[in-house]
């Protein structure tokens, strides 16, 4: 197997001017969003948008001849970690989740129909979607046990349930809507995906959810919504009927990656912020930086940093090599490892600024919120570790011995059994 930990010359270049671009046009956004008119706030992000279709940037997670890039899930990651360090970066460039895992499922599943009214105007930004599988009912670790129903009534489907959590909900114009649509087959063929538009009659927006992140504005954040006996016409499913979970994967995979590389670009924020503060700040007769507790948070989140960096390009390098389904073991290793890094480097930074990190006068604070739920979407940390688990030990058995292969005492034995004849010569000349 070979390696190679060089990034192309000419894409280095575009990820050099990613890297300014968000510095001097996108960070600064982010201290103006209360102080600017929603409209006006558009229209600015409007104009970096287009600056980036210019750049040829534009929707990378696509293929070209639906207006993509196609570059492939390792340079995508690498965007991603400079996207990451603002939430809007991902926004200005046009691979924001949820968006980009609902074009990609229209992309490899819809109909015609279904990409001309949905995903090119999804492409274009003229729209949101929203993903409706959560349900406040059931344990969203568990999909199996979704109890929103999709009924066939003539030749429309009847959507009946409740969810929340279902990210830009609100403002979304289309809803792609997981629900049980054949109760009595096996557990991972009873749900389909509709495409649901949200103005439909009977799809009830209750709210958006306050999170520990704090971040509904503009009707954007986590909605909860009823469906309560929502007609969509027979050609609404998206996909195959019953393959719900199987189309969730599609949709999963490559968002895992994406996420991790996002919180490496704000990993890697808070990280510079950590080294400027102890650089700067003075205490006990010296810098916090000749500390060694400082020093060895400084060494460790730097540690594990570049070890979550080299996992994720290596589960992007997987998926573009061998498919999504050879790297499901790598996806699952990066989810936990990656939301823990995140954490663990973003709560040094705080401590080394100590109470300047606290306050809102860094971005710190929000971060950290933010990071908390990193560790529950997309997966809770724990089914990850079960999935690595389960995979890792399908290349084991137990010993019929009934002790570790490594045992000492079975070996020894075998070995004088091996090599008796060395050891009668041993004996026989001492």
């Amino acid at each position: 197997m070979s390696w190679d930990f060089e990034t192309p010359p000419e894409f280095e270049l575009k990820l050099a001017w990613m890297r300014e671009f968000m510095r001097e046009e996108v960070w600064p956004l982010e201290v103006l969003v209360d102080d600017l008119p929603q409209a006006a706030f558009f229209a600015r992000l409007g104009s970096l948008q287009d600056e980036v279709k210019r750049r040829g940037l534009w929707a990378s997670h696509l293929p070209p001849e639906l207006g993509g890039q196609g570059m492939g899930q390792v340079n995508l990651a690498l965007m991603h970690e400079v996207e990451g360090t603002s939430f809007w970066g991902p926004i200005v460039f046009g691979n924001n989740a949820p968006d980009t895992g609902n074009a990609e499922l229209l992309a490899l599943f819809g109909t015609p129909e279904q990409k001309a009214r949905w995903l090119y105007p999804l492409l274009d930004k003229k729209i949101f979607s929203a993903f409706s599988m959560t349900e406040p009912e059931n344990a969203g670790s568990d999909p199996v046990t979704l109890s929103t129903t999709a009924v066939m009534e003539g030749d429309q489907w009847v959507l009946n349930g409740h969810k929340w959590f279902t990210t830009n909900g609100m403002v979304a114009s289309l809803l792609i809507v997981m629900a049980v649509t054949d109760p009595d087959a096996e557990p991972h063929r009873r749900a389909s995906m509709l495409l649901v538009p949200r103005e439909t009659s009977g799809v009830r927006v209750v709210r958006n959810v306050p999170t520990l992140g704090g971040d509904e504005r503009w009707g954007f954040g986590h909605a909860e919504l009823y469906y309560e006996d929502v007609r969509v016409s027979k050609a609404s499913i998206l996909g195959e009927r019953g393959a719900g979970f199987e189309l969730a994967q599609h949709r999963l995979g490559p968002g895992r990656i994406h996420h991790c590389m996002r919180w490496l670009g704000q990993s890697r924020r808070a990280f510079d912020i950590m080294c400027e503060r102890a650089l700067q700040r003075h205490a006990s007769g010296g810098p916090l930086a000749s500390k060694q507790t400082v020093q060895n948070w400084i060494a460790d989140s730097a540690a594990e940093m570049q070890a979550a960096r080299l996992m994720t390009l290596h589960a992007a390098w997987m998926m573009d090599r061998h498919g999504q389904k050879a790297a499901r073991k790598e996806i699952s290793m990066i989810k936990f490892f990656g939301a823990q890094v995140l954490f663990n480097v973003i709560d040094r930074a705080i401590q080394t600024c100590g109470a300047l990190g606290y306050s809102a006068d860094l971005p710190l604070e929000a971060m950290y919120r933010t990071a908390r739920g990193a560790r529950i979407y997309d997966g809770a940390d724990e089914v990850h570790r079960q999935t690595v688990a389960r995979l890792v030990l399908r290349d084991y058995q137990a010993p019929p011995s009934g002790v570790p292969s490594d045992h000492i005492p079975s070996r020894r034995e075998a070995a004088r059994g091996r090599f008796a004849e060395l050891l009668e010569l041993a004996f026989a000349n001492p």
